[in-house]
């Protein structure tokens, strides 16, 4: 275990979610501001680590990600981190988490042995990361500029680079989910139990069934996710105005106002396999026993039909947030949700940064979840010359075995989460060994 510098580390703790875990006996590592935190993974034995993973994420806890101790055990240091708007996402500014990124980025570049540092973009932690690297290659030039609707500040400016990129079923972006999220037959932002039954998701009439998958025709998911589009760029330009009045003196506040959106649990590929079924195009498959096969990919997730009653509620319906975190964390402009989004409007697109980023980058996706398509795109659109993509069978977005899923299929997906980090680590292998 090689001496942490330049950061100050409490105790040896054990982020233990299991034996696994255990093996890697993870270091807690105090960053600044306080909320900022890590855990350092290094292997128990073998080679020293040559190269580094920093995974990370706008809100979640990171420290004990299954990928740490997978890959820790994998010959590899791993920094596992919490931002400063760690579990709280009315706090996000969602520009300032580069600051912490750029602080595990200079951590791991002290560590003794590490040549390689190699992002890792979690879910929500793929907007993120691919920021931060879209900024260390591009400058502040990328995340300022009218069309954005928040601005990085100039302290952004000489962020370190990182070498490669990992996607894990990374999302297009907080701000897209928010999009897709939103119940676009609420008539009234004032009073949600408002709504247009002809855009109502969970009518029957629309193709909603309670018991498993819901169907839609083409002809509803055009005129949805156009509403979808319509509802956010409405809330967009209620947020602006009262953030131009805050700035004028207007507000009841003087720095920042609370902002609540109602009725968001109404994705339609939740609950639908009419959206996003799949790839578009032929794609690399890992089957569960470690063959690879090239073919269009289908999901195999398993429809949440509970949405119907969450969509309603205060505790799982309802985004509570401020005008910063929602305008810098949760809006995007858009003419519709799924097909013509404007990706550049918000800094929280791993599309638009994507198109900014020239390192290797390895793209994976989970089978048993519904960010296939999106990172199919997230493979076509970046800029990297050295890119790979590869869709990882029956695995759910937490990267481990859908048992729901086998049920359904007859199928075992018990390799999922070995199959998915072996192929990591050769990927990783054969470019920094």
């Amino acid at each position: 275990m090689k001496k942490i510098s330049a950061v100050a580390i409490g105790l040896a703790v054990t982020l233990a979610a299991g034996s696994a875990q255990a093996q890697s006996n993870p270091r807690y590592i105090q960053f600044q501001p306080s909320a900022t935190k890590g855990a350092l993974y290094v292997p128990d034995s073998g080679p020293a680590p040559k190269v580094a993973f920093l995974t990370i994420h706008r809100t979640s806890n990171f420290m004990n990600m299954i990928g740490n101790a997978e890959l820790a055990k994998r010959g590899f240091m791993v920094l596992g981190m919490n931002p400063r708007s760690d579990n709280n996402e009315a706090s996000v500014r969602f520009e300032d988490i580069a600051l912490d990124i750029k602080q595990g980025v200079e951590l791991l570049r002290k560590q003794a042995g590490i040549q390689k540092i190699i992002l890792i973009g979690f879910s929500g932690g793929g907007p993120s990361t691919t920021f931060y690297q879209a900024v260390a290659e591009k400058g502040v030039s990328y995340c300022q500029g009218p069309n954005k609707l928040t601005q990085c500040s100039n302290n952004l400016a000489g962020l370190p680079p990182a070498d490669a990129m990992l996607l894990l079923d990374a999302h297009p972006g907080n701000t897209v989910n928010a999009m897709r999220s939103l119940n676009p037959a609420v008539l009234d932002e004032n009073d949600p139990s408002k709504i247009d039954p002809a855009l109502d998701p969970f009518d029957a009439k629309n193709g909603f069934n309670p018991n498993g998958h819901s169907t839609y025709t083409a002809e509803f998911m055009d005129r949805y996710f156009k509403a979808q589009a319509a509802r956010m760029n409405r809330l967009i330009d209620k947020a602006v105005a009262m953030r131009e009045d805050i700035k004028n003196g207007k507000g009841i506040t003087t720095d920042d106002a609370p902002f609540i959106a109602y009725r968001n649990r109404a994705r339609l590929m939740d609950f639908s396999m009419s959206v996003h079924p799949g790839s578009v195009k032929p794609q690399k498959l890992i089957k569960n026993d470690g063959s690879i096969s090239t073919e269009v990919v289908r999901s195999v997730r398993v429809g949440l039909a509970e949405n119907a009653k969450a969509d309603r509620t205060l505790s799982n319906g309802t985004m509570f947030l401020t005008l910063t975190s929602f305008l810098s964390a949760n809006a995007i402009r858009a003419k519709d949700s799924i097909t013509d989004i404007d990706w550049c409007t918000s800094n929280n697109s791993t599309p638009c940064a994507l198109k900014q980023i020239s390192v290797p980058i390895l793209v994976t996706a989970m089978g048993g979840h519904y960010f296939i398509a999106d990172n199919e795109i997230h493979y076509d659109v970046a800029a990297s010359k050295d890119k790979d993509y590869v869709v990882i069978e029956g695995a759910v977005h937490g990267q481990t075995p859908c048992e729901p899923c086998s049920k359904i299929t007859g199928q075992s997906y018990s390799n999922a989460t070995k199959n998915l980090y072996d192929y990591v680590a050769k990927w990783t292998n054969e470019r920094f060994k």
